[in-house]
């Protein structure tokens, strides 16, 4: 392939010269504090992940006191970022570097890789970061410089390309500085051969640049998207008792394992509310209970990789309390605010200022 040594050197120049980009965890050589920023910004845009990867060091600076923390306060840090099943393996990784690894982070590609809610790029960045080893990253920025440049129009999200892309990058890295040069290229797409408005004429790669040469960079890379998207529809019944509220912990495998939450009526479209207080589980919390209606709101929606929850709240005041049980207990809002509740829950809530 053409251009692999320009290309290798060139970026280092630039870094050298013109990267100026900074993140709390750029140039750490901690592994554990590689391995959390790296959870953190999957699924997460820098901006967004560098407040809770610094709330996160704050609290838990090491393995030991991630391990040993309660785990409704790593969830109640966590609340807000989303894709929750990454900090359920925060959680259980730490705990088992803790207990079974004598709290020393793996140093070798194949130990890290085997941890859970580790794969390929999160292993390699931990290995080259850390440990210095011939490892090449391979995130979004990085196969967006590596198509456009190499003019490689595989998609991104086939096996056959990601097979591609992954010896190319290995064929391309610095073996000698490698944390350096993936960081590089990552900086670089971040910073220069952008998704959107890339700054092309300050491109040092632009004059062999395949995208750039043929005026193909908004077409590159190529991603062929196969996400079909399932609807649900959540009716939480907030009940209120001297300003306590009924709430439990989500414990199905299912989204938002571990947040909490209201009474739950899940339909399957939109419901009316006369259903919904006409509903077999509405009934068998409440049944001849008085209650009054202080707010039924409108709907709102909170978009995840492969569901779109679609969520209304039916506020209610009790004239009796309900007994607690081993799934449902009172709250008071104090209470709550030291709980983790999904996103919907705490934007519908603070928007409101029940909260």
């Amino acid at each position: 392939m053409k251009y692999t040594k320009f290309f290798t050197s060139t970026l280092l120049l630039w870094n050298k010269t013109e990267n100026k980009r900074q993140m709390p965890w750029k140039g750490e050589k901690d592994p554990y504090k590689i391995w959390v920023s790296e959870i953190i910004l999957q699924q997460t845009r820098v901006e967004q992940g560098t407040d809770y990867y610094n709330r996160f060091i704050r609290h838990f600076p090491n393995v030991k006191s991630l391990a040993t923390a309660p785990e409704k306060k790593v969830y109640k840090l966590w609340e807000g970022l989303g894709y929750y099943t990454r900090c359920r393996n925060l959680i259980e990784t730490a705990k088992y570097i803790h207990h079974n690894l004598d709290g020393t982070f793996p140093e070798k590609y194949e130990d890290i890789l085997s941890l859970r809610g580790v794969g390929n790029y999160t292993a390699s960045a931990i290995a080259s970061f850390a440990f210095n080893q011939p490892y090449a990253v391979l995130d979004g920025n990085v196969f967006r410089v590596l198509s456009r440049f190499f003019g490689v129009e595989l998609s991104i999200n086939t096996s056959e390309g990601k097979s591609f892309y992954r010896s190319l990058s290995q064929l391309l890295l610095d073996k000698k500085n490698p944390a350096v040069y993936n960081q590089t290229i990552m900086d670089f797409g971040a910073v220069v051969c952008k998704h959107a408005l890339p700054l092309c004429a300050e491109c040092v790669l632009r004059k062999r640049c395949f995208a750039f040469r043929n005026n193909k960079v908004g077409e590159l890379p190529v991603n062929i998207k196969v996400n079909k998207q399932k609807a649900r529809f959540f009716n939480y019944i907030i009940a209120e008792y001297k300003n306590k509220f009924y709430i439990h912990k989500r414990i199905e495998k299912d989204i938002w394992q571990n947040l909490y939450e209201f009474i739950l009526i899940e339909t399957k479209s939109p419901a009316k509310e006369e259903d919904v207080f006409a509903h077999e589980k509405f009934v068998s919390f409440f049944g001849s209970t008085n209650f009054k209606i202080k707010v039924i709101s409108k709907q709102s929606s909170q978009k995840l990789t492969h569901q779109v929850i679609h969520g209304q709240f039916f506020y209610i005041s009790l004239s009796k309390i309900l007994k607690s049980n081993e799934t449902y207990f009172w709250a008071t809002k104090e209470e709550i605010n030291l709980l983790p509740f999904p996103k919907l829950i705490t934007t519908y809530f603070r928007d409101k200022n029940y909260l």
